[in-house]
């Protein structure tokens, strides 16, 4: 006879893992360490293998264990699935959606359009997560989130993207700066020296230097900054020019300053933001609702 693991030795499974540390897992799970050991531990005899090593003070997976947890994720996130599906057809966005969202993007769209989110779908509850482009599609592709407002183009992997605004960057410089001076700045004429853009990892420098190809003949500064504020201070205090995204423009960013915009020349000078989601999830009509009223709402 064939015993079959359960969906609660699956979970105990893929909380350990996440988690590394057999009591950190149990409070994941919301039951003793003692319940989750023994749950892991019939699975193992119910599938004949040992998963997990437990000779060390750390926790490791065996070869066969990780095997069988990439299997049990994807049981678990079908199963999910499966019980949206119906909910999804009884009633459209309603429910628990876990959307992850880059720091460049977070603090200035959300603010205005998750109210008229919660207007229109009274039933939504939207869990956000904040982190760079990297980590949110891994966590995506790993069923950790449902969907995802990243900075287009990105390496999304097998996904779908839906694309809902373009967003122009601005040269934002002090009042007194020689480009401050033109009606429209052209990139070329920007020093990279003098140019100032997020550390690497954060994509929106990435799409800066593309958008306005940048540069041919040296690179601009990195810093440690994480944050468009910070940016926006260091060029008040004089200590260079940078390239805002509207979306951040139109939020205020840059009140309580003396800074200038200046629109830059070029066919192509902004970034395109949109929403992403796990190819065939069941929920795709209601991503692809939420990203016509985005779209809607974002043209206002």
């Amino acid at each position: 006879m064939i015993h079959l693991p359960s969906m609660r030795q699956l979970r105990y499974l893929d909380a350990l893992d996440r988690e590394r540390h057999f009591g950190r897992a149990a409070e994941r799970c919301f039951v003793s360490q003692s319940t989750l050991s023994a749950g892991i531990k019939e699975l193992e005899q119910n599938l004949g293998v040992v998963l997990v090593d437990r000779s060390g003070r750390n926790v490791l997976f065996t070869n066969a264990g990780e095997q069988v947890l990439a299997r049990a994720r994807r049981v678990l996130r079908e199963a999910e699935e499966l019980v949206e599906a119906a909910r999804v057809a009884s009633e459209p966005l309603s429910g628990a959606v876990r959307m992850g969202v880059i720091p460049t993007i977070a603090p200035f769209f959300l603010p205005r359009i998750l109210p008229l989110v919660r207007k229109k779908w009274p039933r939504l509850q939207l869990y956000l997560s904040e982190d760079q482009t990297a980590r949110l599609v891994s966590e995506l592709h790993d069923g950790q989130l449902d969907l995802l407002l990243l900075a287009l183009p990105c390496d999304y992997g097998p996904a779908v993207a839906e694309p809902l605004f373009d967003d122009t960057f601005r040269l934002a410089c002090p009042p007194d700066h020689p480009l401050a001076a033109v009606d429209r700045v052209d990139a070329r004429n920007i020093d990279p020296d003098g140019l100032l853009l997020l550390a690497d990892g954060h994509c929106l420098r990435e799409h800066a230097l593309d958008a306005c190809r940048l540069f041919s003949g040296g690179r601009p500064r990195a810093f440690a900054a994480t944050s468009l504020h910070t940016l926006v201070q260091m060029v008040e205090n004089g200590l260079g020019v940078t390239l805002l995204p509207e979306v951040a423009l139109a939020s205020g960013i840059l009140e309580g300053t003396s800074l200038v915009t200046r629109p830059l020349l070029g066919e192509r000078t902004s970034r395109e933001i949109g929403l992403v989601w796990r190819r065939e999830s069941p929920r795709e009509p209601e991503f692809r609702l939420l990203a016509e009223f985005l779209r809607e709402v974002s043209a206002v």
